[in-house]
C-alpha cells in the first residue's frame, strides 16, 4: 500500500505520516519546506518530493514520483486566515480558496490514474469546525473549507465505488499555524473551556481518524465529513 501525503511538513500532515509509518505503510511525502521534508523523510525512511501545491506542474511531478499505483491520498495542505471581513482582501480569499480547495481538486485530478490502478483506494481531505458552526473572523477560511466539504462529497459520488472520499473537520488543533491563538497559558485555557472535553486538539487526534479512514476498516464509509473537535460542533461549552 502506498499513501501519498501532500502537506506532510505541517503539524497534521507530519502526525499522519508518523502514525502511518508506525503501521508499516509505504509513504511518499510532499511539502513546501525542503529542510523539514528531508528530515521527516529520513526519520521515516520514505521518499519525498518538495513542491508547492499552488504549482500545478509541481503537483504532476510529485504524483509521477510517487509511482504508478497509489492506494491512499491525504491532502493536508492548508491555511488559517483570521480577519474581520473589512480587512480581508480579495487576495486573501483567493489564496485560501486556491490552497485549500482548488489545490485539493488539482491533486486528486492529477492522481486519478494512479488511484484507479490500486485495488482499494481512499482519499482524505480536511475542513474545519468553523464551516458548520460559524465563527467571527473566519469568513475567508470558512468559505474555502466549505468548498472542501462540497468537493469531498462530489468526488465521493463521482468516484464510487472504486475510490472512497471523506473529510475531517477538526476544531482548534495544536499546530504551527495555530500557535498564535494559544500563545499563553491563559489563552489556551480559555480555548480549552470552549470544548466539552476541556482541551484543544493534538495533531495525533486528527491523524488517528485519518489512519482509520485510509484503512479497510472504513471500507463502507464514503462521502462523509467527520467532526474531530472535542464536541465543539454539537455541544455547548460550560455555562
Amino acid at each position: 500500500m502506498v499513501v501519498l501525503i501532500f502537506g506532510a511538513t505541517g503539524g497534521v500532515g507530519s502526525a499522519v505520516a508518523k502514525r502511518l509509518a508506525s503501521q508499516g505503510l509505504r509513504l511518499h511525502l510532499s511539502g513546501r519546506n525542503g529542510d523539514k521534508l528531508r528530515l521527516l523523510g529520513e526519520a521515516l525512511s520514505c521518499p519525498t518530493s518538495q513542491a508547492d501545491v499552488l504549482d500545478s506542474a509541481a503537483i504532476e511531478r510529485v504524483v509521477a514520483e510517487a509511482g504508478e499505483s497509489i492506494n491512499g491520498l491525504v491532502y493536508a495542505a492548508g491555511s488559517v486566515t483570521l480577519k474581520p471581513l473589512g480587512r480581508t482582501t480579495d487576495a486573501d480569499m483567493m489564496r485560501d480558496f486556491e490552497l485549500n480547495a482548488l489545490g485539493a481538486a488539482r491533486v486528486v485530478r492529477s492522481a486519478l490514474p494512479a488511484l484507479k490502478r490500486a485495488p482499494s483506494t481512499s482519499i482524505v481531505l480536511f475542513s474545519t469546525v468553523a464551516v458548520g458552526r460559524g465563527f467571527a473572523f473566519h469568513t475567508s477560511i470558512g468559505m474555502a473549507k466549505g468548498a472542501v466539504e462540497a468537493l469531498a462529497r462530489s468526488l465521493a459520488a463521482e468516484l464510487a465505488p472504486r475510490i472512497r472520499v471523506n473529510c475531517i473537520a477538526p476544531s482548534l488543533t495544536r499546530t504551527p499555524l495555530t500557535m498564535g491563538l494559544v500563545a499563553t497559558e491563559q489563552a489556551e485555557a480559555a480555548m480549552a473551556r470552549s470544548h466539552a472535553l476541556h482541551r484543544i486538539g493534538e495533531p495525533d487526534d486528527i491523524a488517528s481518524m485519518t489512519e482509520f479512514l485510509l484503512s479497510d476498516r472504513a471500507s463502507w464509509i464514503t462521502g462523509q465529513v467527520f467532526a474531530v473537535d472535542g464536541g465543539r460542533s454539537t455541544l455547548a461549552g460550560p455555562s
